[in-house]
């Protein structure tokens, strides 16, 4: 449904909407209606926009036009539905038309025959009066709804379920027109809450990985655009970014190209075959931009929900993918790299043996170091014995599944972890003897983890410099 539902909307943001309302009614006579604010239709354009197959798939469209075929709008509703009423009222006019197309008035006459409406038989049309008092604009109408009801205990369950899905989809399918991003603003609202947009990029936290790239192609004037953007890595999303961008179906499988036409997306999560979807590529989302002059070479279908890029352009966004994928195994790999591959002394070691690679406690992080100085040779055997034990029932396997289902691993500070090692700081000046053994102690701690991350920096200063302020009285 929420596929058909988007396919009414392109014939009123090329009606120049804007605004869309969906109305979900599951009582009485059910119906589920769409009401936009556009230029609307005469009633001979009106008759025409109900012919099958209106306009050749060839001819040349508006820039702002996404339809294709002349066929959405028809079959996307009689695939919801058995009577389809459209009602349209143009801007500043009073005349309202209606035409309708009703499965069980056709079996029951044995002619395939379009319904024109009188205006008493108007009445009856659900939201009518909205349109009635508006300046112009275009109503659509489903009803007898059998296909709504499938695989459901009662309709009402789900209508509610389909506007929910329907209201997901349409702020990810539109949302560069919910923003007003590079296109006319355009309001959609549903059972009149508003519908906002979904940026599958994440924009504002997101890496933009290369400057906008343009393919042209011999022979036609219109050109494909390509933006490249990396999210951020699991562990620096909250847990509601992680559910917003990963959904049910987790970060890697929504991966891949997004193709627009006209600023409408209409196929995502796929990378046509030029590399494989795995967890190395997950964060790497590419923007693809096509205009609806290239239609023919996208071999776009019917419903709009699939398109295939020509040789030419395919070749091209393989030359591109390669640093893109690369960026992407740099980011997610960069936490677990980080911790091996600078100066800073860790808490934790990597040591590749020859049955593998194993972690262990690095035995000589500056806090250790002291410990051992405090405790006597007892004391040293047992906390070795222990660390020992630490580091060979670490669940692993856990770890392992919880990164991969993009479960949010707590890693961040708190202030409260700071202020709990507030007195460990200090213990580390306490034998400070001058200004030079105070700054190489301070030099220590912001080479040690987990000291060296910026919310320690205030407290390691404070202590400098009360350590300087001791030596010097």
């Amino acid at each position: 449904m929420k596929a058909a539902i988007a396919d009414v909307i392109d014939n009123s943001i090329a009606a120049d909407a804007d605004n869309v309302w969906i109305y979900f009614n599951p009582i009485g006579d059910p119906f589920i209606a769409i009401l936009d604010d556009g230029i609307g239709m005469s009633s001979s354009e009106l008759t025409e926009a109900m012919r099958y197959g209106t306009q050749s798939p060839l001819k040349k469209r508006k820039d702002n036009d996404l339809g294709r075929y002349g066929l959405g709008m028809k079959t996307a509703s009689l695939s919801q539905c058995k009577c389809l009423t459209v009602v349209s009222k143009q801007r500043k006019k009073k005349t309202v038309n209606a035409r309708q197309w009703d499965l069980d008035y056709i079996t029951k006459t044995g002619e395939w025959s379009l319904r024109v409406l009188n205006n008493r038989e108007q009445e009856n049309i659900p939201e009518i009066d909205k349109l009635s008092n508006a300046d112009g604009g275009t109503l659509v109408v489903w009803q007898t709804l059998d296909k709504v009801k499938v695989g459901s205990l009662s309709l009402e369950s789900s209508m509610e379920s389909h506007m929910e899905e329907t209201a997901k989809h349409l702020s990810l399918v539109f949302h560069r027109y919910l923003s007003g991003e590079d296109v006319k603003k355009v309001n959609i609202f549903v059972n009149d809450l508003k519908v906002e947009p979904f940026d599958p990029f994440f924009v504002a936290k997101s890496t933009k990985v290369m400057d906008e790239e343009t393919i042209t192609i011999p022979g036609y004037s219109g050109k494909v655009s390509v933006k490249a953007y990396l999210l951020p890595h699991p562990s620096k999303m909250t847990k509601s970014e992680l559910e917003k961008y990963g959904g049910k179906e987790g970060l890697r499988s929504l991966q891949g190209f997004y193709v627009y036409r006209n600023k409408r997306l209409v196929i995502w999560g796929n990378w046509f075959r030029l590399v494989r979807m795995d967890e190395n590529s997950k964060l790497a989302r590419v923007r693809v931009d096509i205009p609806n002059s290239l239609d023919e070479l996208w071999t776009l279908d019917i419903k709009k929900s699939t398109a295939y890029p020509p040789e030419i352009v395919k070749t091209r966004l393989s030359q591109l993918l390669k640093p893109i994928i690369n960026s992407s195994k740099r980011t997610y790999g960069f936490r677990q790299k980080k911790e091996v591959a600078d100066s800073v002394a860790h808490v934790w070691d990597k040591v590749e043996t020859r049955d593998g690679i194993r972690y262990v406690i690095n035995q000589d992080h500056p806090v250790m170091k002291m410990l051992y100085e405090k405790i006597d040779d007892e004391a040293k055997d047992l906390l070795k014995s222990y660390i020992q034990i630490v580091q060979d029932n670490l669940l692993w396997n856990n770890m392992h599944d919880d990164m991969f289902a993009e479960n949010k691993i707590v890693t961040e500070i708190k202030s409260a972890d700071v202020r709990k090692n507030e007195n460990l700081i200090h213990m580390f000046f306490e034998n400070t003897r001058d200004i030079q053994s105070a700054e190489k102690t301070r030099d220590l701690l912001l080479t040690t983890a987990p000291f060296n991350e910026l919310e320690y920096e205030e407290v390691i200063q404070k202590e400098f410099e009360e350590a300087c302020r001791n030596v010097q009285n």
